[in-house]
């Protein structure tokens, strides 16, 4: 039985452990530093904590200011909040200038849950990928999500993590080494290629399970960064073999399957097809319950490697 963490859990005690290593490092808050958990650094650093009220613009353009002194600004708060209230400050203040500021949205995605459509960010990813100079990241679960806050800590410039709200079953090792920019490859096989990010990772393992019931042996790909993609790792998968699929807890339009879409046309075009939200708003229930809703179990990821594999060319 795999162990099951929150993300933001292992976001919390990371920041406090830069904290604590660096004193350049400050956090901010929309008000929401006890559910982004945020407030484990407030409670140690009162004095590097600013918690913004609910002004996701005033925080953002103080967390600018404060890059432009020297510090490492970490700004939290719900990801539909922060990236879509936000958006105007993130693209001007901070990414038109490079400003070395971090966000981090928590309670991304569909399984936020009961919280419903206002609360579930499906379009954080699309919005922040095409901003210049702002890299995105999507850890698959706790320990990656703390191993990636320790890196967008060092990473010069802007960058947008994304997190859920659930404790969701822990796949990597803590020892692992984690590189922006470089996807890691969980599994092997040469029938399909599966790529995934987020919560999706652990239901691409699960389908590459029972794929291989079927006789069908496939890759595993953690693209735990959006951008800059590995476009490399990408290319040499749909080589290998011929026919993708992607997986993401976010919409279709301008989300990882787009990203990769957009690799695979430009260098290297095979099947693809993508599991995901498909241009539709959320709507209230269990996280459980909302992944059978959107199609975005296991299941469903089978359903479109055989998709894939009628359509590509033996």
């Amino acid at each position: 039985m795999l162990e099951k963490k929150a993300a933001r859990d292992a976001f919390g005690q990371a920041l406090l452990e830069l904290g604590r290593e660096n004193k350049n490092i400050v956090a901010l808050s929309g008000d929401l530093e006890d559910s982004t958990r945020a407030e484990y650094f407030k409670n140690e650093f009162p004095e590097r904590f600013f918690n913004m009220g609910i002004s996701e613009q005033d925080m953002v353009g103080t967390a600018a200011g404060l890059s432009t002194l020297g510090f490492i600004p970490f700004v939290t708060s719900f990801s539909v909040f922060l990236t879509n209230r936000a958006y105007d400050f993130i693209r001007i203040t901070v990414c038109y200038n490079n400003l070395n500021v971090k966000l981090v949205g928590t309670h991304a995605g569909i399984t936020v849950g009961e919280d419903g459509a206002t609360a579930q960010c499906l379009e954080d990813i699309a919005i922040m990928r095409v901003l210049p100079s702002m890299a995105v990241i999507c850890p698959c679960d706790a320990n990656e999500a703390a191993m990636a806050t320790r890196k967008i800590s060092e990473l010069k410039g802007p960058a947008y993590m994304r997190l859920g709200r659930n404790a969701v079953p822990v796949i990597t090792d803590k020892n692992e080494d984690f590189k922006i920019g470089k996807a890691k490859v969980i599994r092997e096989g040469s029938d399909i290629g599966i790529i995934a990010c987020g919560i999706m990772v652990y239901e691409a393992m699960l389908a590459a399970d029972a794929l291989l019931k079927s006789g069908i042996e496939a890759s595993v790909i953690n693209l735990h960064t959006i951008k800059p993609v590995d476009k490399v790792s990408i290319i040499n998968l749909a080589k290998k073999c011929g026919a993708l699929v992607t997986a993401e807890e976010h919409q279709l339009n301008g989300g990882l399957g787009s990203t990769v879409a957009e690799v695979l046309s430009r260098s290297y075009p095979v099947p693809l097809e993508m599991v995901g939200v498909d241009d539709r708003f959320g709507r209230s229930g269990t996280p459980d319950a909302l992944q059978d809703y959107y199609h975005l179990k296991f299941k469903d990821i089978v359903s479109s490697a055989k998709k894939a594999l009628k359509r590509k060319k033996h």
